[in-house]
């Protein structure tokens, strides 16, 4: 009898063991989002100079920027990367001396060849965020890179090399602000002034005293709110080409700010640009364009601060209509539990991180980048975020929020992939569709030691949803069309984007808006209402594609 049931145990183990393998097995061949970094070609390695992790410039990382570089239809990608720097870097960090960004040509197989050296952009800098903008009109997209230390603007030549033209635009930033070294964390160009000419906001963070240290606690880095800030900057463009800084002359100068995100939307949809600025553990500003002003509104309007009153590590202002009720919403991430304010359509917000649960999923995991993702096509924005601790490098596993459409959210991440059954320490984090199949795929950057990005394919499992991709070009080309709002209809709802790439802290997205649509077989209607001011619609468009869309023109493919 002991013999029996002896056998009868080893056959139930032998069984659990095979039960789990195979459940793990299929798990892992029904995950909806692969890491494809290693096979396809990614090498990309993160540095923030040495291996101490012991000041805020180590902390802060770097960002992740989409965009295609060579016209081929491609999203291809540049890594942004740290370095070491004398008198910051431990000395040990020495080795990381030549480190600089990379950046990626799409082969358009699912694979990624690095072509920086060729390029020309294997320069060293302290790299935070890198913009793309076609300064020139001449159809190839530029990218102005934003550093600790000098700022670089490169044009692209057209022939897949970049020339460095920032003393010939005057972008290259003061050499110092608040007593230290210029420190900017991204930027935003759009015509704020209607004169033809392309300008641009600089965000800059924090005065850096890479000796100061807290008397009381020397052992862990000091807290963003023990140093100064700097002031983030407007530049008008003039007619010779030349961009001059206009900060005080629209009462945008705050010398003590601390930015660490910029976005640029229309939130009240009356036709001008507004700025809102993430603030690090201070009041987040809103300023309203009305005439040549921009007055501060961000406590009337109620996105100063998340629930606690208070001013928090916020990241990024990151817009989408998160409840499809044709409202622009905006997300914050922060180091404390985020906010997401619901536009109210009446020029206020109401913060429902709490309501949504948002703040729930969010409290102590310190949030970074982030972005809206409708990653299964049924037509509401879904949440990915990067996430670690400020301070020390604590990992935290990554967030993927399902929206259940109506702005509720649930932890989906564990469910999607393994990389969100991993802890890591993310910054930078951009959303982007790779290989053109209509699916939203992942690319997030770390500051933890094992130091590889994470792209994410999104391999559409248990999704038959339709979808319809759309590029906007305003008459003078795609930077022109940033800020544009865009309703569409389907199904009955009416919903609302922002044609925005810089919307993700140090980051920026695939510059093609990307609408899920559930079961719908077309799009009744899309509204485009350009930042010039005027409005254009289209009906009964046809989905299941990238669509170009070109101001004056219509669809031109």
């Amino acid at each position: 009898m002991k013999g029996i049931l002896k056998k009868i145990r080893i056959g139930l183990v032998f069984f659990i063991i095979v039960f789990a393998a195979i459940s793990s097995s299929d798990m892992k061949n029904q995950e909806v989002f692969v890491d494809i970094a290693k096979p396809s070609g990614i090498k990309f390695r993160y540095t923030f100079g040495d291996l101490s992790y012991v000041n805020i410039l180590e902390s802060s990382g770097s960002g992740v920027t989409v965009f295609d570089y060579n016209n081929d239809g491609m999203m291809d990608l540049f890594l942004l990367n740290g370095t070491y720097i004398d008198g910051v870097s431990d000395p040990s960090g020495k080795k990381f001396r030549n480190s600089h960004n990379e950046l990626y040509r799409n082969n358009g197989n699912g694979t990624f060849t690095s072509v920086t050296r060729q390029a020309g952009l294997d320069k060293t800098f302290w790299s935070m965020a890198a913009v793309p903008v076609d300064i020139d009109d001449d159809s190839f997209t530029d990218i102005y890179l934003l550093d600790y230390g000098p700022n670089v603007f490169y044009r692209n030549n057209g022939d897949g090399t970049f020339t460095d033209i920032t003393g010939k635009l005057g972008l290259a930033g003061p050499d110092s602000l608040n007593g230290f070294i210029k420190w900017s964390i991204g930027a935003s160009f759009w015509d704020h002034n209607n004169d033809g000419l392309l300008d641009v906001m600089v965000g800059n963070f924090l005065a850096f005293d890479s000796e100061y240290k807290n008397p009381v606690t020397p052992d862990i880095m000091p807290h963003p709110s023990e140093y100064k800030g700097q002031a983030s900057m407007l530049y008008e463009q003039r007619q010779d080409g030349f961009f001059e800084d206009v900060t005080e002359k629209y009462n945008l100068f705050y010398p003590d700010s601390k930015c660490m995100g910029l976005t640029i939307l229309d939130f009240d949809n009356d036709g001008n640009l507004d700025i809102f600025q993430a603030n690090d553990h201070q009041l987040n500003f809103l300023f309203r364009k009305e005439n040549d002003r921009y007055p501060e509104l961000a406590i009337k309007a109620g996105v100063a601060s998340n629930t606690d009153g208070i001013g928090t590590g916020s990241m990024h202002g990151t817009p989408g209509d998160i409840d499809c009720d044709g409202f622009i919403d905006i997300l914050v991430t922060d180091l404390e539990h985020g906010a997401l304010y619901r536009n109210l359509g009446n020029g206020l917000f109401e913060d429902v991180s709490v309501r949504s649960g948002l703040a729930r999923f969010l409290k102590g995991k310190g949030g970074w980048g982030s972005a809206f993702i409708d990653y299964d096509n049924d037509g509401d924005l879904d949440i990915v975020i990067a996430t670690g601790n400020g301070e020390e490098l604590v990992l935290q596993y990554p967030l993927f929020l399902e929206n259940d459409g109506n702005g509720n959210f649930r932890d989906a991440g564990k469910t999607l992939s393994s990389y969100f059954r991993i802890k890591r320490s993310g910054r930078g984090l951009a959303v982007w569709d790779f290989n053109n199949d209509g699916l939203m795929d992942i690319v997030i950057n770390h500051v933890d030691l094992k130091k590889r990005p994470a792209v994410l394919q999104n391999m559409g499992m248990r999704n038959s949803n339709n979808w319809l991709g759309l590029t906007l070009l305003a008459e003078r080309g795609f930077s022109w069309a940033a800020g544009a709002n865009v309703f569409v209809t389907s199904n009955g709802k009416r919903r609302a984007f922002v044609n925005q790439w810089s919307t993700s802290y140090l980051s920026n997205n695939d510059p093609r808006i990307h609408i899920g649509l559930g079961n719908a077989d077309h799009v009744d209607r899309i509204e485009i209402y350009w930042p010039n001011g005027k409005i254009e619609v289209y009906t009964d468009v046809q989905v299941n594609r990238y669509l170009t869309i070109k101001q004056n023109q219509g669809i031109i493919n």
